[in-house]
């Protein structure tokens, strides 16, 4: 299974990035797959962005997220 996480981007620095998962938690990710401005926000896997998202779609996703962690695991499949 594959996991990528959304995120916003709040530092560059040529082709790396500082990306904010939220609540302050922050990583470097290589952006040298996407087109990205400080304050978009991307979904990082295994330490690349591979995609650009709308804000509203990545806050919705973030929130999920969110309810997910708070109920102390992942959904059922």
């Amino acid at each position: 299974m594959c996991l990528a996480v959304p995120g916003k981007i709040i530092e560059i620095e040529g082709d790396k990035a500082t990306v904010e998962y939220g609540e302050g938690v922050t990583n470097r990710a290589n952006i040298s797959l996407v087109n990205v401005e400080i304050g978009s926000y991307v979904l990082v896997h295994a330490g690349f962005a591979i995609k650009t998202l709308e804000e509203k779609d990545a806050l919705e996703t973030i929130e999920i997220w969110k309810q997910v962690l708070a109920a102390g695991g992942a959904p059922d499949a």
